[in-house]
């Protein structure tokens, strides 16, 4: 072989190996180029995945929270129509008084009209005497008036008894009205005394009855377990308080008892609510655990009968007087009571109906 020759076939070889490595490196690219994009495919999905399942969980959560919105509103209405029903029986007692006034006016003119017919008497009695051949007439028509004035007299009589009897009735209402408004008043009057007889310091809510327990006192910072301290302190106030409600004399009236949970505005809204619902229900596990002890079995069906455990996040916050936030004080749980509202306006309506 000649040396051109072999030069240009050795030449050849060099451009076959370089194409050859071209190829190769061509089809490793794709390779990989494939690879990226099966990777990022998988990611995708991945992620759509996360996206719809998060979506999920707002949407419970929203519908968590339209379901308690709708409760509130619920409620406000069942307030709105007790107002609206105590104002309908106090317009009708107004009636009553009013009914009353214009039959003391009929009386008075009745009691008018008799004085008159006296008088018309004593005429015709002194013209009987000027006329005697007109006697037997004027005895007739005398004997007739004096049987309209015993008839007038005797209604008189009746509508005097009915009055009175009305007095009576609206007097002893009165009384029963007074005494169904006056139990929260002498509820909360029995529980500052039964505190008080245990040396207790306690502070009572006017309104709603309920005692406040410092979250601090009663759990570690973001922590729903008692320490030893705050169930100490429950161990004191809670057989107090609920032996009061419990009592012969006030439980018939008890239509429930609330333990309530609540937060500072720190931290996020569904953080919030499990948490303070965790401390309401630490409570009432405690007072669950008094059974026996500290409450009797009796008192403890009862209380499981009315007992209710509500966790409110931080929906309502305590404030300072400069209008900023006491978190200290926001964390906190209440124990309050509830009283068979319903029961006492059915009284009313019993007794509103008896006048009818």
């Amino acid at each position: 072989m000649s040396a051109k020759r072999k030069k240009t076939y050795e030449r050849h070889n060099v451009w076959r190996s370089y194409s050859d490595m071209m190829a190769g490196l061509l089809l490793l690219f794709l390779l990989v180029m494939c690879i990226s994009f099966m990777q990022a495919q998988k990611n995708y999905q991945d992620r759509l995945d996360e996206e719809s399942a998060h979506a999920e969980e707002q949407s419970l959560l929203q519908a968590e929270l339209d379901e308690k919105e709708a409760l509130l509103l619920e409620q406000e209405s069942e307030l709105n129509e007790q107002a609206a029903l105590l104002a309908s029986q106090q317009e009708s007692l107004d009636v009553q008084a009013a009914l009353m006034a214009e039959q003391e006016s009929e009386l008075e003119e009745q009691a008018a009209l008799v004085a008159s017919q006296q008088a018309s008497l004593d005429e015709q009695e002194a013209l009987m005497a000027e006329q005697e051949s007109e006697f037997e007439e004027q005895a007739a028509l005398v004997a007739s008036q004096q049987a309209s004035l015993d008839e007038q007299e005797a209604l008189l009589a009746a509508q005097q008894a009915s009055i009175e009897e009305q007095e009576a009735l609206l007097t002893e209402q009165q009384e029963k009205i007074e005494q169904i408004i006056g139990v929260k008043a002498d509820l909360i009057a029995a529980l500052k005394e039964e505190f008080a007889a245990q040396d207790l310091s306690v502070t009572i809510d006017e309104t709603d009855g309920s005692i406040v327990l410092d979250s601090s006192v009663l759990f570690g910072y973001n922590e729903n377990i008692l320490t030893e301290e705050g169930s100490a302190l429950l161990g004191e106030l809670l057989p107090t308080y609920c032996s009061v409600l419990l009592s012969e004399e006030y439980v018939d009236y008890l239509a429930e008892i609330r333990i309530d949970g609540y937060t500072d505005t720190s931290g996020t809204y569904y953080y919030n609510l499990q948490l303070s619902q965790a401390r309401a229900l630490a409570v009432a596990e405690y007072l669950l655990s008094l059974a026996g002890s500290s409450i009797s079995t009796e008192d403890m069906e009862a209380l499981q009968e009315k007992l209710s455990v509500n966790g409110h996040s931080w929906a309502d916050p305590v404030y300072n007087e400069d209008g900023t936030e006491n978190a200290e004080a926001s964390r906190r749980v209440e124990v309050k009571f509830r009283l068979k509202d319903e029961e006492m306006i059915n009284e009313l309506k019993d007794i509103l109906d008896e006048t009818s």
